[in-house]
């Protein structure tokens, strides 16, 4: 304690000499010393004792006596008890300060005091948040005051602005502009242009505007304010820091958070020195500082300034002080945002016990708890939690607040949510237009807020499929946006983000790429470089770079979100697991698989920890691995994934939720990779009648879901059913996305294999031709997807027998995927496999036999040692050693590809059926029949009793056919020829190439049996077809010509 004797100060002498406590340096002061407090130190880590330093005050300090008059006319009244009745809403005690006015109501005896009452209990009906009863109050105040006064009189003001206040709290930002304007224009005439009144009433109509999503108006008057208090008040009053503190909020709402920061440290600064250390208005300054931390990205400062604002009021206030409940929703807030949502359902649980001791049960703060705990349920994925207390949060506010309080349009807007994220469109789009009702009637045009409701609505027809919906939401947002926001406001950049997606979405990547971009840049100037919205805008470019097929550009966009991740957020969030999901994304489709299995491993392992186990996070995660091991061959553990995947789905989602659909979709995927078409196609049906019930009708994944169907009858050999598919498939596309969206080009593609393998080359030209048209406007030019148009194409060709043409096309797939992908990419393989597969039916069995090694190569390295991919490589080294006459080492690739397919495929897969035939043609050549028997016998077990495409099951019977003609059995032979040649007549057009072969087999059987006029007959039905179909210098064309010319000598 300092004391300077020569100052003169409130009388105080020493009693050392007197005192009982000899070992004591006492000192007696009178009443109303006051000390400036100094230093203030812990005296040791372990006691709670703290030194303070004091310096006693001279009579002649100007800022003490300012100060002091100003909190004695804070604290005046006429008697002691409405002294004490201050002092009791000051504190919190809302209820005993009720009970002490309505008792001086009835005590009171004159029309004075009564106003005065009224007056009292309007503040402290408003305490309470019964603003409407609190109106009610200072309505019966206004009575009585104008029987004795003019309207506008200067002692009104003050009540003017308490009704503006409850007005305001009610989301009646009109009539609270009235009453606040009212009061302003009788203090302006009534009061020096100075008076802190003023400043009063500035700061009053600032937080309308503020409300009214006006924010530049509201630093306006923010700042008037501060003007006025630079004149009227010491520059230690606590009041400059509430000044601070309202420039501080509009800078942060105009999304200017370094400016916000400033303005709030200012505050805290002058209440360091105004306030003594454990004062409840550090614990609001401490707030503001950890919400500008938080938009700024950084939650371990966010959570640090929480927390000690937490710690001054469990000190300072009463231990159900509502205020204690904000603080616990604040820390729970930034919890819930980095993930860790046990600790935030914690604190939040925390703050609505506060809320519910302390709080009359339908208080808008309650509603605010329940408002939290549906958010971090959602987010748990406890839909149905979600909404519970969503709706709980919904019945307060509507008995609390008017019809059209902007409150109630938050509620709406949170339970459409949910039922978005349900995929209950109807009822999503309901609730949404409810709160989009309340915006508009309460707020003016160009209100922030109405955005928001714009872009829900968008985000809904987004995920329903209409595209031109949601971008004009998404439109109607970014106007608004762009007039009431400054032009580098986040949520500037969160509308191009949603435009950006959308375009995406439909296929339009470069103006994806033009409104992702233009949301990196605002983030880039207006936020921290480590702030998570950067993460989002890195995300999505990786996202479009990744459809465009510029996949190290995609990697690299993926690990950039991810090194911001490490820097702000403890390692298990569930943010990190997006990450590593990315990365993992981004090398599944570079072809690197094992590097793909291990992100997707790290983030399932994070989401294990970090989420509840049944959360639907975790079914996406086992998806993933599925995918992989789906694409690395291993079928029976990617099915093994799916179907966890869906048992997780069975627990945490409604019975008809899309994600089922994806679910049955994987799995159906799986069953056909593994060869059972019928299951594949029992899957796909059921994905397809959930889709019919929860989406509306054009939603473009009803296009997916035809496709997988037309896939599996395509697989199973039903053509005519594949192509009906194919084309339900198109349609839909025709009427949801705009015409050189890529998924035309897939149904084209699809359209085209089907008319591919039926024989109609010109019809299947002609749609691959399409995709190809579509994939050049939509695509770079090195997508991945127009080497796929080109292979088709080349296909075609080859079917032909235009080998030329196929080797040309084949080739610029190939130059494509040597630009886009990494040298070891499985696509590459197949691209050598292709060119090889040309290269042998030229005869250059040497130059397909080099392709074949290039292949070899890649899928070595690429592909684990038991994919089917590497069986169908030996396959096709089989065919050229067989072709090259070399049959023991045809023999020897065949079998290795049967070993593979053996370990790798289910028992009866049709592949094994196919090889066995293989195994079995090549003993025929080297004269082995009863073993080429033997193998084809088994191809047909397989194919007769598992279905199966009957085009396989026809090539066995033809096989078996021709074995049995060596043989000379040339009844046998013909029975199985009749029965091949009966699947190819019903399953391909009647002037298919295909049905040409077996005419030719026939023809050869009748010429060996002399029944020369069948043979005529057939030969000359076989170059019929080979004439129309076939161009002049296809091998098989000779082949047919020599049998004539045999034929022809005969008869």
């Amino acid at each position: 304690m300092t004391i300077d004797p020569t100052e003169s100060s409130t009388p105080f002498a020493s009693i050392r000499e007197l005192s009982d406590f000899a070992q004591e340096d006492e000192i007696l002061f009178s009443m109303h010393t006051v000390f400036r407090i100094g230093e203030v130190r812990k005296i040791d880590k372990k006691s709670p004792l703290y030194e303070v330093d004091l310096k006693l005050t001279p009579d002649d300090d100007q800022q003490l006596r300012q100060l002091t008059k100003s909190i004695a006319k804070e604290t005046s009244g006429s008697t002691g008890w409405h002294r004490m009745g201050k002092l009791l809403l000051k504190i919190g005690q809302f209820d005993k300060a009720e009970e002490l006015y309505n008792t001086l109501l009835e005590q009171a005896s004159n029309d004075s005091d009564k106003a005065h009452i009224y007056h009292m209990l309007g503040m402290m009906k408003h305490s309470k948040g019964k603003y409407q009863e609190a109106i009610s109050s200072y309505e019966k105040y206004l009575k009585i005051k104008r029987k004795t006064l003019p309207e506008h009189h200067p002692s009104l003001a003050n009540t003017y602005n308490n009704i503006g206040l409850a007005y305001n709290n009610t989301g009646d930002y009109l009539k609270a502009l009235e009453f606040y304007e009212t009061a302003q224009k009788i203090q302006e005439k009534a009061l020096p242009p100075n008076h802190p009144d003023l400043a009063g009433s500035y700061n009053n109509i600032g937080q309308v505007y503020n409300n009214m999503g006006d924010y530049s108006k509201a630093l306006e008057f923010y700042e008037k304010a501060h003007k006025i208090k630079e004149n009227a008040l010491p520059p230690n009053h606590p009041y400059w820091a509430l000044s601070y503190n309202n420039i501080g909020a509009a800078c942060s709402n105009m999304g200017d958070y370094s400016k916000a920061l400033d303005f709030y440290e200012k505050a805290l600064k002058i209440r360091e020195k105004a306030l003594p250390p454990n004062h409840p208005d550090f614990a609001q300054s401490y707030n503001n500082i950890g919400a500008a931390w938080n938009n700024m990205g950084d939650y371990s400062k966010a959570l640090d300034f929480y927390e000690k604002a937490l710690k001054i009021r469990e000190k300072a206030l009463p231990p159900n002080h509502p205020d204690l409940a904000s603080s616990y929703s604040c820390i729970g807030a930034v919890y819930n945002t980095m993930g860790d949502y046990s600790k935030a359902l914690e604190f939040h649980e925390k703050a609505h016990k506060i809320r519910e001791k302390a709080l009359p049960p339908n208080h808008p703060d309650l509603a605010t708890s329940y408002a939290w705990i549906g958010a971090v349920s959602n987010d748990m994925g406890d839909y149905l939690k979600a909404l519970e207390f969503y709706e709980k949060a919904l019945k307060i506010t509507e008995k609390t607040l008017p019809p059209n309080h902007p409150d109630l349009a938050f509620s709406y807007s949170c339970i459409g949510g949910v039922y978005n994220t349900m995929r209950h469109y109807s009822k999503s789009l309901k609730f949404y237009e409810k709160a989009l009702k309340i915006t508009e009637k309460t707020l003016p045009p160009n209100h922030p807020d109405l955005a928001f409701s714009y872009s829900f609505i968008g985000g809904l027809y987004n995920t329903m499929g209409d595209y031109s919906k949601a971008l004009e939401f998404y439109e109607k947002a970014l106007r608004i946006r762009e007039k009431a926001l400054p032009p580098n406001h986040r949520d500037l950049a969160f509308s191009y983000s949603c435009i950006g997606g959308v375009y995406n979405t439909m296929g339009d990547y470069s103006k994806a790429l033009e409104f992702h971009e233009k949301a990196l840049k605002i983030r880039k100037k207006a936020l921290p470089p480590n702030h998570p919205d950067l993460a989002t805008s890195y995300a999505w470019i990786r996202a479009v770079s990744n459809d465009m097929g510029v996949y190290l550009k995609a990697l690299e966009f993926s690990e950039k979100p991810h090194t911001i991740r490490e820097n702000v957020l403890p390692p298990n969030r569930p943010n990190f697991a997006s990450s590593y999901n990315n990365i993992a994304l981004a090398y599944n489709n570079m072809g690197d698989y094992s590097k793909a299995l291990e992100f997707y491993e790290t983030a399932h392992k994070i989401q294990e920890k970090a989420l509840p186990p049944n959360h639907p996070d975790l079914a996406g995660s086992y998806n993933n691995i599925g995918q992989v091991y789906n694409n690395m061959g291993d079928y029976s553990k990617a099915l093994e994934f799916y179907e966890k995947a869906f048992k997780i789905r069975e627990k945490a989602l409604p019975p008809n939720h899309p994600d089922f659909a994806q679910s049955y979709n994987n799995i159906g995927a799986a069953c056909n990779n593994m060869g059972d078409y019928s299951k594949a196609l029992e899957f796909y049906e059921r994905a397809l009648k959930i889709r019919e019930i929860a989406l509306p009708p054009n939603h473009p994944d009803f296009a997916q879901s035809y496709n997988n169907i037309g896939a599996a009858c395509n697989n199973m050999g039903d053509y005519s059913k594949a192509l009906a598919f194919y084309e339900k498939a198109l349609k839909i596309r025709e009427k949801a996305l705009h015409p050189n969206y890529p998924d035309f080009a897939s149904s084209y593609s699809c359209i085209g294999g089907v008319y591919d393998t039926m024989g109609d080359y010109s019809k299947a030209l002609e749609f691959y031709e399409k995709a190809l048209k579509i994939r050049e406007k939509a695509l770079p030019p090195n997508h991945p997807d127009l080497a796929i148009s080109y292979n088709n194409i080349g296909q075609v060709y080859y079917d032909m027998g235009d080998y030329l043409k196929a080797l040309e096309f084949f080739k610029k797939a190939h130059k494509i995927k040597e630009k886009a992908l990494p040298p070891n990419h499985p696509d590459l393989a197949i691209s050598y496999n292709n060119i090889g597969q040309v290269y042998y039916d030229m005869g250059e069995y040497s130059k397909a036999l080099e392709y074949s090694k290039k292949d070899l190569k890649i899928t070595k390295k690429a592909l684990p040692p038991n994919h089917p991919d590497l069986a169908t490589t030996y396959k096709w080294f089989g065919k050229n050693y067989r072709s090259m006459k070399d049959y023991p080492r045809a023999l020897e690739n065949f079998e290795k590809c049967l070993s593979i397919r053996q370990k790798a495929l289910p028992e009866n897969h049709p592949d094994k059926a196919t090889t066995y035939s293989d195994i079995g043609d090549v003993h025929r050549l080297m004269g082995d029949y009863e073993k080429a028997l033997s193998f084809h016998r088994k191809a047909l077990n397989i194919q007769e009793n598992v279905q199966c495409n009957p085009l396989d099951c026809a090539l066995t019977y033809i096989n078996l056919g021709e074995t049995y003609r060596e043989i000379k059995d040339y009844s046998t032979a013909l029975t199985y020829f009749q029965k091949g040649l009966e699947i190819r007549q019903k399953k391909l057009p009647k002037d298919h190439p295909n049905i040409a072969v077996v005419y030719h087999n026939m023809a050869k059987l009748y010429l060996s049996t002399r029944q020369y006029n069948m043979a005529m007959k057939n030969i000359q039905q076989t170059i019929e077809i080979a004439q129309e179909k076939l161009p002049s210098t296809h091998p098989h064309l000779l082949d047919y010509k020599e049998t004539f010319e045999k034929i022809r000598k005969k008869m």
